[in-house]
Order: C-alpha cells, then sequence, then structure tokens
C-alpha cells in the first residue's frame, strides 16, 4: 500500500508540471495593480533563489526533528511529552487549514476578476473544502478497511513485515493468526492507522505546498517576497514538525521516512522553481489561475481540517492515555491552542 501511495505522489508531481504551463499561460491580468516601485524581476530573482535554499533547509529541520526524538528518552511516542508536542503540531495544521488556506481559496473565488455567474452566486470554497474533507474520511475508512481484512483473513504482505522488523531494536514485528504487532505494544490495527495518516496527510500538505510556492516563484515583487520567505520558513518548519510526528509513528523503514521528508522539504522549493519558469506567462490575477488555484486550496484545506481534528486531535484526546490523566489533557488543550495561535498570528505575513 505504501508504494501505492508513493507512485501517486510521484506520478501528483509530474502532472504539476505538465499540466501547470497549460492552466497558467494566462495573461488577462484584470487591471491589477501593483506597487511600480516593488515590481522588478531582475532584483527578484536572487529573493527567489534564497527562498528555495532557505524553506528547503528549514523545512527538513522540521520534517527531521520529530524523527530523531527516538535518541531521546523523554520524548518517545509512549511518554507524554510526546503526545503534548504532537497536539502541538496538530494546532499547526489546523490553523493551516483554517488560517492560511482556506481564506485565500475564498479570497480567489470571490475575486472581481471572476464572472458573476457562477462563482460570486455560489460558495465554491466551502463546498470544495466539504467534499474534500468527504473524499478524504472515505480513502481514509476504505483504506484502512481493506488492509485490515487483507491481514484479518490472514494474507500478509513480506515487504510490510520487512518494513516493521526493522527500525533497530525499537521495533518488532510478529504474525500470529494474521495480527500484526510491535514490541512497543503497538497493534497492527493502529499501526495501519498511523501510516494511513502519514500518507494522507503528506498529499494535502504536498498539494498546499506547490501552490504557495507557485505564487511565490511567479511573483516579481520585491515587497512582498522579503516578507513571504521569513514567514514561509517558520510555516514549513512547523508544519514538518506536524508530519514528521506522523511519520514517526508510523515505524516506517529508514528509506521510506527519508522519501516522505524527502517529498516534504522539496515541494515548496519546487513550486518557487516552476513558478520562476512560468513567470513570464503566469499572472495570479487571470480567471484561469484564480480559479485552478482557489479550488485546490480548498481541496487541501479540506483534507488538513479533517486529518487535524478527526485523525490527529480526535483520536489523541479520545484515547486511553489522555482520558486517563485530566491533568495531561489540560496540557495538550493548551498545546493545541499555543501551535494554532502562534500559525495564526503568521497569517498576517504569509
Amino acid at each position: 500500500m505504501t508504494n501505492y501511495c508513493f507512485k501517486h505522489i510521484a506520478i501528483f508531481f509530474i502532472l504539476i508540471s505538465i499540466l501547470a504551463p497549460q492552466v497558467l499561460s494566462v495573461v488577462d491580468d484584470c487591471g491589477a495593480e501593483e506597487d511600480n516601485s516593488c515590481v522588478n524581476k531582475s532584483k527578484a530573482l536572487p529573493l527567489k533563489i534564497i527562498a528555495i535554499v532557505s524553506i528547503l533547509i528549514t523545512s527538513m529541520i522540521g520534517v527531521c526533528l520529530p524523527l530523531v526524538t527516538r535518541s531521546i528518552p523523554a520524548l518517545s511516542p509512549e511518554r507524554s511529552l510526546f503526545v503534548i508536542v504532537k497536539a502541538f503540531a496538530a494546532g499547526i495544521i489546523l490553523a493551516t487549514g483554517f488560517m492560511h488556506v482556506l481564506p485565500d481559496s475564498f479570497d480567489m473565488l470571490s475575486s472581481s476578476c471572476l464572472k458573476e455567474h457562477p462563482w460570486h452566486k455560489f460558495p465554491f470554497t466551502g463546498f470544495v473544502a466539504m467534499l474534500s474533507a468527504i473524499v478524504t474520511m472515505a480513502i481514509d475508512s476504505i483504506a484502512t478497511s481493506l488492509y485490515s481484512k487483507k491481514h484479518n483473513g490472514g494474507v500478509v504482505n513480506p515487504e510490510c513485515d520487512q518494513e516493521m522488523a526493522v527500525a533497530g531494536n525499537h521495533v518488532h514485528s510478529h504474525h500470529h493468526h494474521g495480527s500484526l504487532s510491535t514490541k512497543d505494544g503497538l497493534d497492527g490495527k493502529k499501526l495501519l492507522r498511523y501510516r494511513v495518516i502519514a500518507m494522507v496527510l503528506e498529499l494535502g500538505i504536498i498539494v498546499h505546498s506547490i501552490v504557495i510556492g507557485l505564487s511565490l516563484g511567479a511573483s516579481s515583487n520585491t515587497c512582498t517576497i522579503k516578507g513571504l520567505v521569513a514567514a514561509l520558513c517558520f510555516h514549513q518548519m512547523f508544519e514538518g514538525m506536524g508530519l514528521g510526528g506522523c511519520i514517526l509513528q508510523a515505524e516506517y523503514k529508514f528509506m521510506k521516512k527519508a522519501i516522505m521528508a524527502f517529498f516534504f522539504a522539496v515541494t515548496t522549493p519546487f513550486g518557487i522553481a516552476l513558478g520562476i519558469a512560468l513567470s513570464t506567462t503566469y499572472e495570479e490575477n487571470s480567471p484561469r489561475a484564480l480559479i485552478t488555484v482557489g479550488l485546490l486550496n480548498a481541496a487541501s484545506a479540506g483534507l488538513l481540517i479533517y486529518m487535524a481534528l478527526v485523525d490527529l486531535l480526535a483520536a489523541d484526546f479520545m484515547g486511553d492515555k489522555l482520558q486517563g490523566s485530566v491533568k495531561l489533557q489540560i496540557k495538550s488543550y493548551m498545546a493545541v491552542l499555543l501551535g494554532a495561535g502562534g500559525m495564526s498570528v503568521m497569517a498576517i505575513w504569509a
């Protein structure tokens, strides 16, 4: 199942590269007004290159930070501190959906550059976000169900057994009557849920990251780029921490952890590079660009909000560990508010 997901993520990158010029090569600027003193393509290019390098580094730091915590006993998944850190990361992902992606979609799909019918007569952002959440739930549920039946029926994927047999001395897989378990006491069904969550969450973040990278790469406004670079570095680092925590709990082999971390780290720089390549034809205020990016943002927002609320927050807060300790619940709620609040403040700049 994991190889299947990786192939589809790779295919998504290829399709974006091929289709973006077709979808976004529009020069109808809808009378957009910019401060001409800030628009300078020659000065903007070095800033974009700096953005690619800095965002790549901070993204890698963010997503890799949780993956090295196994060597720190206090931050192992079994400890309370890990639950609090995970709640903080889930708050970041929740705020990303509500405070960054969803408002951008509303702005784009309600732009005066779009025709009155149908774009101003129907709330497409809310509708697409709702559909995205439902589709995410369906994928989440069906993938879990199919994989569980496969193991409960006694059919075992040797590759999956090998994956769970690695990770040093931490993870050992055992197969008894079609069930899977780990040395840490993590049963196969729970491990499967963590893997589905990590995959679906990564897909949603990839869509969002490419879109914001594309917008930055296509812009020639140096005043805007300077503020965005710093904000996006923090944004990607904290978002990476949330994804990294999910990858850690999925207990993949080292290679698959590295591939997932790599895909996350390169998506925004890839989007920026794509935006630079399309900067001569791309116009962010053209109707086609507004519709395309607006709908992608709405779909990404629905996915991120669903994953944060259902698979990350609700799953942990209704689980045995937090239900058994009111003190830990309060600490976790404070962590959620801190993460969501910090990311909400960043919405001022990015």
